[in-house]
């Protein structure tokens, strides 16, 4: 089993999404994006802002390791199929999905307690599943991570950004 989930790892990172993979990724994270800015404007989790430029250059390389690459290698590099293993991911997807969002809440009550009250807010944990969901999609039907990585790199980043997330150092 671990042999396993060592091949689909290396096989999700050493792949790389074809055309028709890229328009899928932006079929499916598009409105992905847009679902989870209407939610979290309209309950208060984001707010627009004029952004914190000057902390872009660092968002934009911490966020690509953590929660980026951190999150995605375990939740659906090593967690969700490409097609070539499962035609039906359903249940494979449907896990990973929930244990990524429930794995948000476990880090604000252990390692990251700044986040403890953020991380446990429904509204939140909506839009991190709806995140999480569209990232197992293009995992699945591109057979690589690189579409979730991106996609969820481009969630974090607007919203650390222009949505009012919190700094990192608001987390710890």
């Amino acid at each position: 089993m671990i042999g396993n989930l060592k091949r689909r790892l290396w096989s999700s990172l050493i792949t790389l999404p074809d055309a028709k993979g890229w328009l899928i990724s932006g079929i499916v994270g598009a409105p992905t994006l847009l679902a989870m800015a209407a939610i979290g404007l309209s309950t208060g989790l984001y707010a627009l802002g004029p952004g914190n430029m000057s902390a872009l250059p660092l968002t934009l390389l911490t966020v690509f390791f953590v929660p980026a690459i951190g999150e995605e290698v375990v939740f659906r590099g090593l967690m969700v199929p490409s097609r070539n293993e499962a035609a039906r991911p359903i249940i494979a997807m449907a896990l990973s999905t929930s244990l990524y969002v429930l794995w948000h809440p476990l880090e604000g009550f252990t390692f990251l307690p700044g986040a403890r009250a953020l991380f446990a807010r429904p509204d939140f944990l909506l839009v991190t599943g709806l995140l999480g969901l569209a990232c197992a999609v293009t995992r699945w039907r591109t057979g690589s991570i690189w579409p979730a990585v991106f996609l969820h790199w481009a969630a974090v980043v607007v919203w650390k950004t222009w949505l009012g997330g919190p700094a990192l150092d608001d987390l710890g």
